[in-house]
C-alpha cells in the first residue's frame, strides 16, 4: 500500500483509515505500506502485522508536507513547502521501485491517484513485471487538484490502472463526467469501526447541551459557518457550549473568530484527539455538526467519515447538504440537514437537535451494513483478489 496519510505512531490523531485497512488485509495477504517520514516516527516497523517503511523526502525536522492539514492544504498556506515536493516525488518513486525489485508484490493499492497513482504508474511503464494496480481516489486528489495538467496526469493514472475505486458515488459522478467509463469505476468506502470501538454504551450520560465538532481545522471542514452560529444558538438556548477537537492550519484563526464574537467560555479548542478517546466525545455530546462547505480551491469532503463515527456512538448528526454526506445517509436521514455555510440553518437545526434529541438507533442500524470495517475489508480482500476470492 502507498499512502501519504498514515499514522506515525499509536495514537496518532491523524486520520487512520489506511492503516485500518492494511491491518485488516494481512489475514489473507502479507503488507508492506510505504508512506512519508516524519519527525518523531520510526523508519521501520511493525504496526498490527503491517511492515510499514517510512520514506525521507528532507532533513527530518523538514518532513512536514503531509501530516496538521494534508498536503494541499499545506501548499496553499505555506507556500515554501512547494521546495519539498520535487524531493517527496523523486523519493516516493524511488523507495517504489526498490520495494518492487526486493520483493514480489503481486499488487500495489495506491491510496490517491497522485500523487500514488501517479507514482505506480510511471513506474509501470519501464521494462519488467508489473504488479497490478488498485488505486483509490479519497476526494482531494479529485475536487482540489484543479485545470489541464492535473486532469491530464489523472487520466494517465486511470488507464494503467487495473481496478479505480472512490470513496463515494458523488466521487463516481465526477470521474464520469470528467470522461471515465462508468464500469470502470467502483465505489468503495473506507470503514469505520462499528462493533468495536465506535459503539452505543448506555451507562454513559449524554450532555444536555453539549456541541461537538471533529476534524481538521480547514477550510472544507466548515468550522467557521458553526462559530457564527453559536451566537443565535447561545440567544435561545444559553446554556449551550461548542466543543471543537481537532488540529489544522485554521486554529489561530478560528480562536480569533471566537474573541471577535465575545464567545470566550462558549468554545473549547482540545486540540488533536486519538480515535480511542474521540470515542467518550462522542457517546457524552448533544449533538455532532458536520457543517462541511466547498472550499474556494473546489475541494469538498470525499465522504466524512466521521459522522459515521459519531452516529456509531448514538449521537444525533447535523450535516450539510452536499453530495458526499446525501451518500452516507441514503438509506437513513440524520437529526437534520442544512445549507452549507448558512449560520443560520445550523443554528435552528442545532437548537432543534437540543431541544427535541431525536431517536438514533435506527440510523445507527442502517450505517453498520455499509461501512463496518468489517464488510468494507471483505469487499477490497475479493477486489484485491486474496485467497479464496476472485482475482481483480
Amino acid at each position: 500500500m502507498l499512502a501519504s496519510t498514515f499514522p506515525r505512531w499509536r495514537g496518532d490523531p491523524e486520520p487512520g483509515f489506511v492503516q485500518e485497512l492494511a491491518k485488516r488485509m494481512t489475514g489473507q495477504f502479507r503488507v508492506l505500506a510505504l508512506v512519508p517520514g516524519a519527525p518523531g516516527a520510526p523508519r521501520r516497523e511493525l504496526m498490527d502485522g503491517v511492515e510499514v517503511v517510512r520514506f525521507r523526502y528532507a532533513p527530518h525536522r523538514l518532513q512536514t508536507l503531509v501530516n496538521d492539514g494534508g498536503i494541499v492544504t499545506n501548499l496553499k498556506r505555506r507556500p515554501w513547502k512547494w521546495l519539498l515536493v520535487p524531493a517527496f516525488g523523486l523519493s516516493q518513486a524511488w523507495n517504489t521501485w526498490r520495494l518492487l525489485r526486493r520483493h514480489r508484490v503481486d499488487i500495489v493499492h495506491a491510496h490517491w491517484l497522485i500523487p500514488q497513482g501517479l507514482v505506480v504508474a510511471l513506474l509501470g511503464c519501464l521494462p519488467g513485471r508489473a504488479p497490478a494496480l488498485l488505486v483509490t481516489s479519497h476526494g482531494a486528489d479529485l475536487f482540489a487538484l484543479k485545470g489541464r495538467v492535473y486532469g491530464w496526469l489523472r487520466r494517465f493514472v486511470l488507464r494503467r490502472a487495473s481496478v479505480v475505486t472512490v470513496v463515494s458515488e458523488a466521487m463516481r459522478d465526477e470521474l464520469i463526467r470528467s470522461g471515465e467509463r462508468s464500469d470502470r469505476v467502483l465505489v468503495r468506502p473506507m470503514g469505520v469501526d462499528l462493533a468495536g470501538r465506535f459503539s452505543l454504551d448506555p451507562s454513559v450520560p449524554r450532555s444536555a447541551d453539549e456541541i461537538l465538532f471533529v476534524g481538521r481545522l480547514v477550510e472544507k471542514k466548515g468550522l467557521s459557518h458553526l462559530i457564527d452560529a453559536m451566537p443565535a444558538v447561545l440567544a435561545r438556548r444559553p446554556t449551550a457550549h461548542l466543543t471543537v477537537a481537532g488540529f489544522g492550519p485554521e486554529r489561530p484563526e478560528r480562536e480569533a473568530q471566537v474573541a471577535r464574537l465575545a464567545l470566550a467560555g462558549k468554545v473549547t479548542f482540545v486540540g488533536a484527539v486519538s480515535q480511542a478517546d474521540l470515542v467518550a466525545l462522542y457517546r457524552r455530546a448533544a449533538v455532532f455538526v458536520a457543517p462541511f462547505v466547498q472550499a474556494a480551491s473546489g475541494d469538498q469532503e470525499g465522504l466524512g467519515l466521521v459522522v459515521v463515527e459519531a452516529a456509531g456512538c448514538g449521537c444525533p448528526v447535523v450535516v450539510a447538504d452536499l453530495p458526499a454526506t446525501r451518500d452516507v445517509f441514503r438509506d437513513a436521514k440524520p437529526a437534520a440537514t442544512v445549507t452549507p455555510a448558512s449560520a443560520q440553518d445550523l443554528a435552528d437545526a442545532v437548537c432543534k437537535v437540543l431541544e427535541d434529541p431525536p431517536d438514533t438507533l435506527a440510523l445507527r442500524d442502517s450505517l453498520v451494513r455499509r461501512f463496518d470495517w468489517r464488510s468494507v475489508a471483505e469487499g477490497y480482500g475479493q477486489l484485491l483478489g486474496g485467497p479464496g476470492s476472485p482475482s481483480p
